[in-house]
């Protein structure tokens, strides 16, 4: 997910983008409990990168319409 992209998105839609990447991270950290063999170990990475970073463009937004 590229912020250009997240940039060009309504404060809604960034919503709905962040929970469902944290339901996508809780999936990711159950599955990883359930079985012993859990191979996608660079998907944790990828996931909270994107959390960052829908976080950090709703709250520049955010800043932006305060000012």
């Amino acid at each position: 997910m590229k912020a250009t992209d997240l940039r060009q998105k309504s404060t809604n839609e960034l919503k709905e983008t962040l929970t469902s990447l944290l339901r996508d991270q809780l999936k990711l950290r159950l599955s990883k409990q359930g079985d012993g063999e859990f191979t996608q170990n660079h998907k944790f990475k990828v996931v909270r990168r994107s959390i960052a970073r829908v976080l950090t463009i709703m709250t520049a937004k955010k800043k932006e319409g305060n000012a």
